[in-house]
């Protein structure tokens, strides 16, 4: 690589997502491709060590290996060292709130299982051991079986098994540990089975065992000498069981007809009692997972329970969980940080610190004055006018801001009481965005995540019973108060910290959240309210001691950590299932109640990110998107054209009544769901090189759009959900897109569906070039997701994980010198324009790095006919600069919209812009400017988008 700069800013990443599939080869050997097309630096999904079949990399089970499904050390070494023959970067995706607990391969979980409160790792996990539920005291709840514990355990579903001195428990796939205390359930009725063996040495040896496991400390130890005798002597036990079995074969005979009698005989109930005593006796207790939300009793990314939450504000979790990373900082293998979901932490700015000044350690060097040692960037996301907190010591956001306000900048907004009229006339009723997060929130903590708001209860109750002036309040109330206060939370989260002063964007926040569940619930008393408040920003009774003070501050930071899963489940998961008003602006972080953006506000939004985090990652798509940027594109298009969309639907539902299906009195699908199945085939449609529409589905698509239609139902949570599946209603569905799909003359829907799909993919084509290039020239950092560098129009995820083909993409960057920008335009429909668009501006901004870096941000105004169709900027470097036009709204111009169809639209360049050698970065032509004006026919004479530059 070449010499080093900390931190090192990349000038464009490229997302990969490893798995079993895309591995540390594959990544070497699109290495030269990346580069060519003009990628600085690559940026890798979660590598470390997962379960075997994981496709995202999320649920890591040890920090400190690689996955071996992605690949050895060797192959990743060779990975990074193609990279730094390119001159690459590697920006990894770090997850720090959580692992997987679903494999035993994560060892700090299996000892938790295995030893309770006394093992060792017991502290590195968020888990309440005194939960209100005396059953649970000193255990883990388990939510893993398939149907309730008593029919699973007598189906014979639950099998202890003993292998190399160590009892375990097998269900399914799964195996979990026995306590060693626990042992002499079955080795008691081993010694009978050896009863006629009583003179024999292993006899005494067995007897001998017993006695240790008798003195063995028990899990509930957590004195730090107990708990490493424990670990000492229990590890003894099994050697001295497994080589007692090894060399007295009664032994062994014995335990296996103990554990034939206790495994039970399904058929005869009774014949489970040993083993439901068993297991009754472990740390933890199995549970039906759909059943458990209420009485779950450790912390959870959101609600997937086979994802636990780590205390990584620990020092000694944090040491166990960065060692690796670290070493991969200190070798430069990896140059840039994604922090995944720093709103789960408890004290996220705290990390961001001690992950910088780690990271400058490793990298031997001193801590740069504004405490940023590495790219670093944030998975946060910003609601309405929150902005980024500026004491965190990170360079941006992921980019979903961004990609939002793109979105909304292509939304035609004098379109807003038209499609609004349409959407509601379709679903039957009138819906209220804010009334809807509000009852969906709700929901939410009373089915996914009810443990978690209980927990809060139960604490705030304990803090009231401290002071004699609020002893007064129930605990049902406080419990209300606190679930109509996060339900009525405008934001994720907030970001208290002791120690520090209550910011004032925390204290509004808190106050308009107190405020709205005022107004929600008039029967509730307002002191309880206030209570809450005072609480919640720090604001103490005076005469309280340490202790006190140390309780009251622990439930804020709790409730900071909880406050963000339940707004996610609530509005990214639920909500943004059922609003689907303009279904493009239902993305993560969208806000789909507004309805477009203003060039002007486009502007300001870029304005601030120059000012504040010129280094911000700028994404259009990514894993997490609820469609991909094309798909979006094409949909946004809808509002272009909302007297055709509404005459459009009611063709289509009357076309398509015939294959609906009457359950419980309702239609299936419903309106709602229709109408997103509609917008959906609009964004997807495939469409032919000559860009008409694929006159039939194939049965890949059919299935992907059947798979996407079932995921969003059960997410609506309305007619069908994951934790009561109504599978009446799935396959009706099913059956439904199947059926509108069906390519026979029959089929009334598709000859009025494809005219549609033909004029909404030309627009949203054109959307899509302007996002892309808006993204590869605004303040911060483009990202492109795999693939995205020509048309992808992936769904949802697992739908945007299939495989990329690179070697279509290699060869079709191989040949793009030899294409014309006319003949690209031409031949939109392949592809190839987007990748020129994307291969020109990259390439450009590696040979410039400074002006984009470091430029500032110009915005500029048309004027003409069709001046409120063209988004237009200058980006400003001492004597070097580019000006950017892109179009929006070109159903208004026509397609495409190039040359004459601008009219006598213009563009005046400020007097700061030297003219000499201005010429268009894409045809190399050089520019007509009168008196420093220009006409965007002939700026955009050819293609549909330009960038004027003088370099």
């Amino acid at each position: 690589m070449t010499k080093e700069n900390h931190p090192r800013i990349p000038t464009c990443t490229y997302r990969l997502q490893f798995n079993r599939w895309f591995t540390f080869a594959q990544a070497r050997e699109i290495v030269p491709y990346l580069h060519a097309l003009g990628v600085s630096d690559a940026y890798a999904s979660p590598y470390f060590q997962a379960g075997a079949e994981s496709l995202h990399g999320y649920d890591i089970t040890d920090h400190n290996k690689l996955n071996a499904a992605v690949g050895s050390r060797e192959e990743y070494d060779s990975w990074i060292a193609e990279l730094h023959a390119h001159s690459m970067g590697q920006m990894l995706d770090f997850v720090p709130n959580h692992v997987g607990i679903a494999e035993p391969l994560n060892q700090w979980w299996m000892d938790v299982l295995e030893n309770g409160p006394s093992s060792r790792f017991a502290p590195y996990f968020d888990i309440d051991w005194h939960p209100l539920k005396p059953d649970l005291r000193d255990k883990v709840l388990l939510p893993i079986l398939s149907d309730q514990y008593g029919r699973v355990l007598e189906r014979g579903e639950l099998q202890v098994h003993f292998e190399e001195g160590t009892f375990y428990l097998r269900y399914g796939d799964r195996r979990l540990p026995i306590a060693p205390g626990t042992y002499r359930y079955v080795l008691d009725i081993a010694l009978q089975n050896l009863a006629e063996h009583k003179d024999e040495d292993f006899y005494a040896e067995l007897q001998s065992i017993l006695t240790a496991l008798e003195y063995l400390p028990k899990r509930t130890e957590t004195d730090p000498k107990r708990i490493a005798e424990r670990i000492r002597e229990k590890e003894i036990i099994k050697r001295r069981l497994e080589r007692r079995c090894a060399e007295a074969p009664q032994v062994q005979q014995a335990i296996e007809k103990a554990l034939a009698r206790i495994n039970g005989e399904p058929g005869d109930p009774r014949s489970f009692d040993a083993l439901d005593e068993l297991l009754n006796a472990q740390s933890y207790r199995l549970a039906f997972w759909r059943v458990a939300a209420e009485e779950i009793n450790y912390r959870r990314f959101f609600d997937v329970n086979d994802l636990a939450a780590i205390r990584v504000e620990l020092p000694k979790v944090f040491d166990a969980v960065h060692r690796l990373l670290l070493e991969l900082v200190n070798t430069r293998a990896v140059t840039g940080l994604r922090i995944d979901h720093p709103d789960g932490l408890y004290l996220p700015r705290e990390y961001f610190e001690k992950i910088q000044q780690s990271c400058a350690k490793a990298l031997a060097i001193a801590l740069p004055q504004d405490g940023r040692a590495i790219y670093m960037v944030a998975e946060k996301i910003l609601t309405g006018a929150e902005t980024l907190r500026k004491d965190w010591l990170v360079h941006g956001t992921t980019g979903y801001d961004f990609g939002n306000q793109v979105a909304q900048l292509l939304v035609d907004s004098s379109a807003e009481t038209a499609i609004t009229k349409t959407f509601h006339h379709s679903i039957g009723h009138s819906l209220h965005f804010g009334h809807l997060v509000y009852a969906k929130k709700l929901q939410v903590m009373k089915l996914a995540l009810a443990n978690d708001v209980d927990v809060l209860g139960n604490m705030v109750d304990r803090l009231s019973e401290q002071n004699r002036w609020y002893r007064d309040f129930t605990l049902e109330a406080l419990a209300r108060a606190v679930r109509e206060t996060i339900a009525c939370f405008p934001v994720y989260r907030t970001y208290l910290a002791p120690g520090r002063p209550v910011s004032e964007e925390d204290r509004q926040v808190i106050e308009r959240a107190i405020t709205a569940a005022k107004r929600r619930n008039p029967a509730i008393e307002e002191s309880i309210f206030n209570f809450l408040r005072d609480v919640l920003v720090f604001r103490f009774p005076e005469n309280l001691n340490a202790e006190a003070r140390a309780a009251h501050t622990h439930f804020v930071l709790k409730f900071q950590q909880s406050t963000g899963p339940i707004m996610a489940k609530g509005l990214e998961d639920t909500v943004f299932y059922i609003y689907n008003r303009l279904a493009a602006l239902n993305e993560v972080g969208g806000e789909p109640q507004q309805f477009g953006l203003s060039i002007e506000a486009f502007h300001e939004r870029n304005l601030d990110r120059q000012r504040n985090w010129p280094a911000t990652l700028l994404a259009t798509s990514t894993h997490d998107t609820k469609r991909s940027e094309d798909v979006r594109a094409r949909m946004v298009a809808i509002s272009e054209m909302p007297e055709v969309w509404r005459r459009s639907l009611q063709r289509w539902r009357v076309a398509n009544r015939r294959w609906k299906r009457t359950i419980n009195d309702l239609e299936a699908p419903d309106g709602n769901e229709e109408y997103l199945l509609y917008q959906t085939l609009l964004g997807t449609w495939p469409v032919e090189l000559s860009g008409v529409p694929e006159e039939a589905a194939t049965a890949e698509y059919i299935g992907r759009i059947q798979a996407y239609m079932g995921k969003a139902l059960h997410e609506a949570k309305l007619n069908t959900s994951w934790i009561q599946p109504n599978e009446q209603w799935d396959a009706a569905m099913h059956d439904f897109v199947r059926e509108i799909l069906d390519s026979s003359p029959r089929n009334k829907f598709l000859p009025s569906f494809l005219p549609i799909v033909q004029e909404i993919a030309r627009l949203g084509a054109i959307n899509s070039l302007t996002q892309t290039l808006l993204k590869l020239t605004s303040p911060g950092v483009p990202d492109i997701y795999q693939g995205n560098e020509i048309w992808d129009y992936s769904l949802v995820d697992p739908d945007n994980r299939r495989p990329v083909d690179y070697h279509r993409r290699r060869e079709m960057l191989e040949v793009l010198p030899a294409a014309t920008p006319d003949e690209l335009m031409r031949n939109w429909p392949d592809g190839r324009i987007k990748m020129f668009l994307t291969q020109r501006v990259l390439q450009f901004r590696r040979e410039y790095v400074d002006l984009f870096q470091r430029g500032e941000y110009l915005p500029l105004a048309t004027n003409g006919t069709f001046a409120e169709c063209c988004v237009s900027f200058a980006r400003r470097l001492g004597n070097q600069w580019i000006v950017v036009i892109a179009p929006r709204l070109a159903s208004r111009i026509g397609f495409p919209p190039v040359g004459a169809r601008w009219k006598d639209t213009a563009l005046e360049l400020p007097e700061t812009l030297s003219l000499e050698n201005a010429h268009n970065l894409f045809t190399c032509r050089e520019l007509q400017i009168n008196d420093r004006r220009f006409g965007l026919a002939d700026a955009m004479s050819i293609l549909p988008f330009a960038v004027i530059t003088n370099l």
